[in-house]
């Protein structure tokens, strides 16, 4: 279980640091809070960002429970591929938007086998 704990602990971290790095855009590029338009890079990273707490709250579910009715070990690496997945996705998002379908698909295919595997192993566990 310790695998999946720190993949979780790296999930929150990274999330953290992209939330530094729209804060640090907003200073760059004279973004004022509450506006969160207004420079296309800072809009970019903003995005980055709502877009990794949007898949967190699925991710992060489906970890926990496919490591608890598979294996913490293959939970842990789908966790890795996703952190991938997330850091390639935020690169090339804030370069190029059009090109961010591998890094999505870095981390919404293992999100869904988590999820589908969490929810396959509780309801085999009924039985």
């Amino acid at each position: 279980m310790a695998y999946v704990d720190i993949v979780t602990a790296l999930a929150l971290l990274q999330f953290i640091v992209f939330g530094f790095k729209v804060g640090r855009a907003r200073g760059r590029y004279g973004v004022k809070a509450p506006a969160v338009t207004g420079n296309a890079t800072f809009e970019r990273l903003f995005r980055v960002q709502q877009n990794t707490l949007e898949q967190l709250i699925v991710f992060l579910p489906g970890l926990y429970l496919f490591s608890r009715y598979f294996s913490p070990r293959a939970a842990a690496v789908l966790g890795v591929i996703y952190l991938i997945g997330r850091e390639v996705f935020a690169f090339t998002y804030v370069k190029e938007p059009a090109k961010r379908e591998i890094g999505f698909g870095l981390t919404i295919l293992p999100t869904v086998i988590l999820v589908l595997g969490g929810l396959f192993g509780a309801i085999r566990s009924l039985t």
